[in-house]
C-alpha cells in the first residue's frame, strides 16, 4: 500500500526565476525559493518517490488531464511572461504507472481523466518552476495534473482529489506528494502599471481576505474555507479558479479535513497576486 506523505500549496511566481538573474531583480524571490527547496528537503526525509502537481497553467477546455510521460526534457519559455522565463532548461522523470492509476481511479469515482504517457506534451511552468527548485537533481519522478479548468464544477476537482488520494492509498506502491501549484487571490496588475506592483498587491481588499483565508488554514477552519472557497475563487480571481486547491483538500477530505497549516513561506505580494508556501499535514 502506497502512503500521500507530503501535500502542499506552493507559489509558482516566475519572477522566482528572475530572481536569479544578474540585475535589479536579483535575489527578490529567495524566500519563496527557499520555501520550495525546504518542501523538497521534506520529500525527501520522508521517501517521496514521486511529486504530483496540480497546475494552474495547464489550461485545458474539456475533461481532466494527467501527464504522465516517461520523461520530460527540452527548454522553455513562457508565452505568457517571455520577459520572465525565457530559455529554462529542464528534464525530469515521469512516472507513466502512476499517472495511469490516478487517471483511472478519478474515471472511476465519476470524473473522466485521461493519462497522457506516449506524448510530446511538456509541462507548464505552475510544475516546471517549482521543479527546478525542489527537484533539480532529478531525486524526484514528476506526474503533472491540468489544473487551469475552464467548465469544469470545484466539486468534481474535489472528488477526484479525492480519488488520486485513495488509489496512492490502496494501489500504488510507494509514496507521494501532492502539490496545488498556484496563488491565493490572482487579480494581475494592470498593464502600464505592472512594475509599480512586483512587491504589491492589487487592492486592499484583496490582501485582506487573502491573510483572513491563511489564518483560516493555520487555524483548522476548513468547514468555514471550502464553504467559502467557490466565491474566494470568484470574487478574488482565484488562480485556475482555485482548482488545485479544491483537489489538494479533496486528497485531504474536503471540509473534513482537521490539520493545522504550517507556513514555510509568508504570504507575499507579487505583481498584484497573493503567494505562499505552506504544507498541510497529512
Amino acid at each position: 500500500m502506497g502512503t500521500l506523505a507530503l501535500a502542499a500549496k506552493i507559489t509558482h511566481v516566475p519572477s522566482m526565476y528572475l530572481s536569479e538573474m544578474e540585475g535589479e531583480h536579483k535575489g527578490c524571490r529567495q524566500a519563496a525559493i527557499d520555501g520550495h527547496i525546504e518542501i523538497g528537503r521534506r520529500c525527501r526525509e520522508l521517501g517521496v518517490d514521486t511529486i504530483v502537481v496540480f497546475d494552474t497553467h495547464w489550461l485545458v477546455n474539456s475533461g481532466y488531464h494527467v501527464n504522465c510521460a516517461p520523461k520530460f526534457e527540452g527548454v522553455y519559455t513562457s508565452n505568457e511572461l517571455p520577459h520572465f522565463i525565457k530559455n529554462l532548461p529542464f528534464a525530469y522523470d515521469g512516472n507513466p504507472a502512476l499517472g495511469h492509476l490516478l487517471a483511472d481511479a478519478a474515471t472511476a469515482a465519476g470524473v473522466r481523466t485521461r493519462a497522457h504517457s506516449d506524448t510530446s506534451l511538456a509541462p507548464e511552468y505552475g510544475t516546471l518552476v517549482p521543479m527546478r527548485y525542489m527537484n533539480a537533481d532529478r531525486h524526484f519522478k514528476v506526474v503533472s495534473v491540468s489544473a487551469l479548468c475552464t467548465v469544469h464544477n470545484l466539486e468534481d476537482s474535489v472528488k477526484l482529489g479525492g480519488a488520486m488520494a485513495k488509489a496512492v492509498k490502496e494501489q500504488y506502491d510507494g509514496k507521494v506528494a501532492f502539490l496545488a501549484s498556484g496563488s491565493l487571490s490572482h487579480r494581475f496588475a494592470q498593464n502600464g502599471v505592472s512594475e509599480q506592483f512586483l512587491h504589491k498587491m492589487w487592492s486592499p481588499f484583496l490582501e485582506t481576505v487573502d491573510h483572513t483565508v491563511v489564518e483560516m488554514w493555520k487555524n483548522g477552519d476548513w468547514k468555514t474555507f471550502c464553504a467559502m472557497l467557490p466565491e474566494y475563487a470568484d470574487k478574488c480571481h482565484g488562480e485556475g479558479n482555485m482548482h488545485d486547491t479544491a483537489m489538494l483538500l479533496g486528497a485531504l477530505g474536503w471540509d473534513a479535513y482537521q490539520g493545522q497549516v504550517e507556513v514555510v513561506t509568508p504570504f507575499f505580494p507579487s505583481s498584484g497576486t497573493g503567494q505562499i508556501n505552506a504544507i498541510f499535514p497529512v
